[in-house]
């Protein structure tokens, strides 16, 4: 009906749709992955996969739509914080522009919720975006609806451009695993989420990067969540920052609350 999530600032997770491909560093090792084609992979191979073929109908993590699960927020009745496709990207060019409309009626629809979709794929949101407002009744997406980018290096800060173009009022980053060092504008941004890598094969931040994205939130304004220095296990390394929790957010009108 909806995981419940240990992630500090959501109460469940929601995936219409599951499945993705790699596309930059911050996917070697994902945790999505992983858990497709380990704990949930007899469960995902029984639905077929959007693209037929030898090879995707025997992988567990190609994309799947999953129709049943858009009635899941209609049945929640105490509103909720949602990461949705914990298990995907919703940008994914696999998944059919009717079936991303239908999961963008409901969220407009139950709007009790509030909705966090992230992507590796801001420039395939922003052009989706453009196509299909109009077709909402709507010229850009209400407060509820927050689209955020991942941004793990230098080498991918073009998100933050393509981000900015989305017509939404709430926009965020994810920069987790962070990867590198990152110079940041952060004009319209309303959010920044820091974080180290967790698993097996865990990279390590620097202190110095994440130092350098809090600087950069704090001198521009912009909420900034401190998550975790990452290991073996997510919480490993705790997750204090000069000797303190960052864990500000925004809340849909863009004001500033303190969850801690």
């Amino acid at each position: 009906m909806g995981a419940k999530s240990t992630i500090e600032w959501i109460d469940a997770t929601w995936n219409p749709v599951t499945g993705c491909t790699k596309v930059s560093a911050g996917c070697d090792n994902c945790y999505a992955s992983s858990f497709a084609t380990v704990r949930l992979k007899k469960w995902y191979l029984a639905q077929p996969p959007v693209v037929r073929s030898p090879d995707t109908l025997e992988d567990p993590f190609a994309d799947r739509i999953w129709p049943e699960r858009l009635r899941h927020p209609g049945s929640w009745r105490k509103p909720r914080m949602v990461f949705v496709n914990s298990m995907s990207d919703l940008f994914h060019a696999d998944i059919p522009e009717e079936f991303q409309r239908e999961i963008f009626a409901v969220m407009l629809k139950e709007d009790r919720h509030i909705y966090q979709v992230l992507t590796k794929r801001p420039g395939r949101a922003a052009r989706f975006l453009s196509r299909n407002l109009s077709r909402m009744g709507i010229r850009e997406l209400p407060e509820h609806i927050w689209i955020g980018a991942s941004v793990e290096d230098q080498s991918v800060i073009h998100r933050v451009r393509q981000i900015r173009s989305t017509a939404v009022k709430v926009r965020f980053l994810s920069c987790e695993p962070l990867l590198g060092p990152l110079d940041l504008d952060l004009e319209g941004i309303h959010w920044v989420i820091a974080g180290g890598e967790s698993g097996g094969r865990y990279r390590p931040p620097k202190e110095k990067w994440v130092l350098s994205v809090r600087d950069q939130c704090v001198a521009s304004g912009v909420p900034f969540f401190f998550k975790q220095w990452g290991g073996r296990k997510p919480k490993a390394g705790g997750r204090l920052l000069d000797s303190r929790t960052w864990d500000e957010m925004p809340e849909p009108s863009g004001r500033l609350e303190a969850v801690s």
